[in-house]
């Protein structure tokens, strides 16, 4: 446990900034599988609102730092390969 004041007090900041990217990410995964499930299961249009939904997810997700830019790149251009298959 820390001792300073300051030390405590970036403890509670670190804390909080856990559970909000928690949600974050939380909401990422979730618009990932919701994108994966319509491309496996041929659904164009679908697939394709989920995409873009996840895209935007996932790209605000960067922009706020709590997934890496290469990763959101990876990710992006796996689903658009899967897209194209479609």
């Amino acid at each position: 446990m820390p001792n300073l004041a300051q030390a405590k007090k970036a403890l509670r900041k670190a804390k909080k900034a856990f559970v909000r990217n928690e949600a974050i990410r939380d909401g990422v995964r979730k618009l990932k599988k919701v994108a994966r499930v319509a491309v496996d299961a041929k659904d164009k249009s679908g697939a394709k609102v989920a995409s873009v939904n996840f895209q935007v997810a996932i790209d605000k997700a960067v922009k706020h730092g709590i997934v890496h830019k290469n990763k959101a790149a990876r990710l992006k251009s796996r689903l658009a390969k899967k897209m194209r298959a479609i």
